[in-house]
């Protein structure tokens, strides 16, 4: 299949990444995305913090600043009550503002299934446009957020998780990479994509893909929600992990020192997660410092880029 494009797009189909990129000028392009999926959360208002927060990250992702989104809307009005609608786009609305972004529209139609989400434009350098597929060799891996949000919300659906990990995780999921991004523009990036639903190890595996380099990843170093450790111990794994093990396990060879739970984390798909940003080493360390300095205090270094083998990732 053949897809319509021109000598202006500077990321599509052809690459595909995070968002798409297309240059208005020397120094203007827009980033376009586009994300929604069903509630994650049982209340409507966090429901809709989250999606918008996720649905800005891939534009954060790409170094640039989200401007304007359009609510993407999908309501059983007939089952559920329309004040539930009202709150999930109020909690849109309040992440937005607090974002700088400015709803221009959206659209909605009635479904069985209740989703939300946005489609978000932003604004970037077309010379600072960040891709995952740029890592070189040295480079240091940098995770913003802790992982495991998947699991635990698979115990708060059974009813496992109490009330303070519940809000503990939810405002984690909600909380926007905006401050990581200001951060990161200020140093030499090489590559970044945000942390969702393939898991660390499924998106490292997209940035290592065709680039003839491999990334050794620290397993004791990664930012992992406690709790989410205990509950892999326990086998409480959502289905996603497993297909993310299975998609990528290929590329993934484990040390044996590294746990079965571990593991599990590793593949966990999360919603909202942090941003894996690629640096060379130290103007990796100085970022490291930075974003902990501007308040993103989970941040930690978690790997390296090596030589080889090729397209392989190292957990020890």
């Amino acid at each position: 299949m053949v897809f319509p494009t021109d000598e202006n797009v500077i990321v599509g189909l052809d690459r595909a990444d995070d968002a798409g990129v297309y240059r208005i000028s020397d120094d203007l392009a827009l980033i376009q995305t586009v994300d929604f999926f069903t509630p994650i959360v049982d209340d409507p208002y966090w429901f809709g913090q989250i999606a918008a927060a996720n649905a800005l990250s891939d534009v954060y992702a790409m170094g640039g600043v989200p401007k304007t989104a359009m609510n993407l809307v999908a309501f059983p009005i007939k089952e559920m009550d329309i004040t539930i609608l009202r709150r999930i786009i109020q909690g849109g609305v309040d992440k937005l503002s607090e974002a700088g972004v400015v709803l221009v529209g959206g659209h909605s139609i009635e479904d069985r299934e209740l989703k939300y989400g946005l489609s978000v434009t932003g604004f970037v350098h077309p010379q600072r446009v960040l891709v995952k597929k740029n890592l070189r060799e040295g480079d240091r891996l940098i995770l913003t957020k802790p992982l495991g949000t998947g699991i635990v919300n698979t115990a708060v659906k059974a009813g496992m998780a109490s009330a303070e990990l519940t809000a503990r995780v939810t405002n984690l999921m909600a909380a926007l990479n905006r401050t990581a991004a200001e951060v990161m523009a200020s140093f030499d990036v090489h590559a970044c994509t945000d942390v969702t639903g393939f898991g660390l190890l499924g998106h490292l595996s997209e940035m290592v893909c065709g680039s003839g380099l491999g990334v050794r990843v620290f397993a004791g170093r990664v930012p992992m929600i406690p709790e989410a450790l205990e509950y892999a111990s326990m086998g409480l794994i959502p289905a996603g992990a497993y297909k993310n093990r299975d998609f990528r396990e290929a590329m993934v060879a484990f040390a044996e020192p590294v746990e079965r739970a571990h593991r599990d984390v590793l593949f966990d798909p999360q919603t909202s997660g942090g941003l894996l940003i690629s640096s060379q080493g130290g103007q990796a360390t100085e970022l490291l410092e930075a974003l902990k300095q501007n308040g993103v205090r989970d941040a930690v270094e978690i790997g390296e880029v090596i030589a080889g083998p090729e397209e392989k990732i190292w957990v020890i």
